[in-house]
């Protein structure tokens, strides 16, 4: 396996990166900690998890399964959305006072005392950037944080914040995750060529499109059981529109032609794509992921490359994963 560089840090990690979204909901403990086991054993050491993640149930069974070997692992968190029940207004957001108190409920959750990549999980418009990254260069002076990234933000605001860390010799941002998959390429317009420019390692979430492109869906109306469709509805429900399961499916026989299933390939397109560092995978079953872990092995051939491209052309969108990010206008499909 060839493990890549966490964005401008001199820190390798597996071109996959275990999403830990369904521990404590849809995946059981047991079978979470299965899935760590297994993705260890194999040669993942990224984990990323988030706070908000099922109450921080994701939080807490995430740092009973990686204990064991805690040295070893890359563990990445999130934190800006208010945790469930709570009605304080100040438990959200980028502002100081929540993300130092953010920061010390998910180590205590995680049973670690550091978090290797502490993410905003999306951008607060309405707090000063400065006042966000002073307090993240508190939390790496202290060393409960090692770096710093950002999640589903636009490029404009990564590069005011790469401008603010440069004058205050602050620490910068190391990564973005945004949503990219086949269906939604638009982070190639702005945000790819920044990542490229300034090595901003991309950590891509919804590589799969929920589904759209393992040939999950017939449909926009009937949901598989068991998608976030099914369990949540709302935003997720939102993004099955009759356009975009058509589009899914037209990865089917490009799979087929090349012997490959329609989830290894749209995985294996993400993961070699430019300023990729590791995609997201987020399996609900040791089998979802035993089938994604061959693709450690492989790199994406430049003849499906190609033949992907002109069926879903670069920087264009199908489906609209950028509907929870709070700043991105005018999709229409």
């Amino acid at each position: 396996m060839n493990y890549r560089n966490l964005g401008n840090t001199g820190v390798r990690v597996s071109p996959l990166c275990l999403g830990t979204f369904n521990f404590g909901a849809a995946t059981n403990e047991d079978e979470a900690v299965k899935i760590v086991d297994m993705a260890l054993d194999a040669g993942i050491n990224f984990v990323d998890t988030a706070d908000y993640y099922n109450g921080g149930e994701s939080e807490r069974i995430t740092g009973k399964a990686i204990k064991r070997c805690r040295e070893n692992v890359i563990l990445a968190t999130k934190g800006h959305f208010p945790m469930p029940g709570s009605r304080d207004p100040n438990a959200r957001g980028n502002s100081r006072r929540h993300i130092l108190n953010a920061v010390e409920g998910s180590l205590k959750r995680l049973d670690t005392d550091w978090i290797d990549l502490y993410q905003l999980h999306r951008p607060d418009f309405e707090t000063p950037q400065e006042e966000t990254l002073r307090a993240l260069d508190d939390l790496v002076s202290q060393g409960k944080v090692r770096y710093i990234g950002s999640s589903t933000f636009p490029a404009w605001k990564i590069m005011e914040g790469l401008a603010i860390s440069e004058k205050r010799a602050w620490v910068r941002f190391a990564t973005e995750q945004p949503p990219y998959n086949l269906l939604d390429r638009r982070i190639e317009n702005e945000l790819v060529p920044l990542a490229l420019e300034y090595n901003i390692g991309l950590l891509p979430w919804s590589p799969l499109a929920m589904g759209m492109l393992a040939g999950r869906y017939r449909d926009s109306v009937h949901y598989p059981a068991g998608s976030r469709a099914d369990r949540f509805g709302t935003i997720y429900a939102d993004r099955i529109t009759p356009r975009a399961v058509e589009m899914g499916n037209r990865l089917l026989p490009v799979a087929e032609a090349f012997d490959l299933t329609p989830a290894r390939l749209a995985l294996l397109w993400v993961k070699d794509q430019p300023a990729i560092t590791a995609p997201i995978i987020g399996p609900r079953t040791v089998e979802h992921l035993s089938d994604a872990l061959p693709l450690l092995g492989m790199s994406l051939d430049t003849e499906i490359a190609k033949t992907l491209d002109e069926i879903y052309p670069p920087g264009t969108a199908a489906a609209d994963f950028h509907n929870t990010s709070g700043w991105m206008k005018g999709f229409s499909a």
